[in-house]
């Protein structure tokens, strides 16, 4: 039996089932606690029952995945195979998602690498892709960590959110920062820095805050080959308009995506939620 790396994720890289078959990428689900019931992204909630649940007002908590959901999933890459397992997971500052998938990585029964890229949706997927990639081409465990996180050193977020009151609900973004966002009205435009969620700029109107965010993105892209991802929550019209804009205005754009965010992250922006990746090839 041929040598291969087996490349684990979450499911918060929000990666299209067609492309993570593709690549040979498996997504551990995170759960989403609504009410007393606990639903599994991606198979037992959906986006738009989960926007539909916040805009009435319901509680809605998120979970990270047990070490044994990982420790089964490390176990069943090795029996079908694999000489290793790269998994490559959201930002250790919005989910215990990487400790959990730590203390699986002790007990699996082949060498388990554990990577928190500090990133989250398509930032984590081209994370993931690029992990597949390096061991398509015959690469092993450090080949595929190395690539996943020189991806991660060009890859920035950007986005745009009605209300930072979801994000300070859930703990992602401090008391002061939602105070300064939600003061005069302001539309707020965030960043992922550092893993962390942070206040970029404050733009007066919806329209400009949305304007401003397909400049950001524009400039950031530059001339070179990027792949840029457009999400968004409740919101496809406003996704397709910005990816249309920014098709466009992108010169070396190689791949384009647009989708929506699943129950995790729309639990902590709320509908309305527009945002983009941009990763250089």
């Amino acid at each position: 039996m041929s040598r291969h790396v087996a490349i684990v994720t979450d499911s918060t890289a929000y990666l299209p089932p067609r492309t993570m078959e593709r690549h040979g990428i498996t997504a551990v689900p995170l759960t989403v606690v609504l009410g007393d019931q606990a639903l599994e992204e991606g198979t037992e909630i959906s986006s738009r029952s989960l926007a539909v649940a916040l805009q009435k007002r319901r509680s809605v908590t998120t979970s990270r995945p047990s070490p044994e959901v990982f420790a089964e999933t490390y176990r069943a890459a090795a029996e079908a195979g694999a000489t290793g397992v790269v998994s490559l997971h959201l930002s250790a500052e919005f989910s215990g998602t990487y400790d959990a998938a730590l203390l699986a990585a002790e007990e699996a029964p082949v060498p388990v690498r554990v990577v928190d890229t500090g990133m989250v949706a398509m930032a984590l997927g081209f994370c993931a892709l690029a992990a597949a990639e390096a061991t398509g081409a015959g690469g092993g465990l450090d080949d595929a960590v190395l690539a996943a996180e020189r991806r991660a050193r060009v890859t920035s977020a950007y986005f745009y959110v009605d209300t930072l009151d979801y994000l300070r609900r859930g703990g992602r973004i401090g008391a002061a920062q939602a105070l300064f966002g939600s003061a005069l009205a302001v539309k707020p435009l965030l960043q992922l820095d550092g893993g962390r969620i942070e206040l970029l700029e404050k733009v007066r109107t919806a329209s400009r805050a949305i304007a401003r965010l397909e400049e950001i993105v524009a400039d950031r892209a530059g001339t070179g080959a990027v792949d840029i991802a457009v999400h968004h929550l409740a919101a496809p019209e406003r996704a397709e308009r910005l990816a249309e804009r920014l098709r466009e205005r992108v010169p070396g754009l190689v791949d384009l995506h647009v989708s929506e965010v699943g129950a995790v992250i729309g639990a902590h922006t709320g509908p309305g939620l527009l945002g983009a990746v941009i990763s250089e090839r």
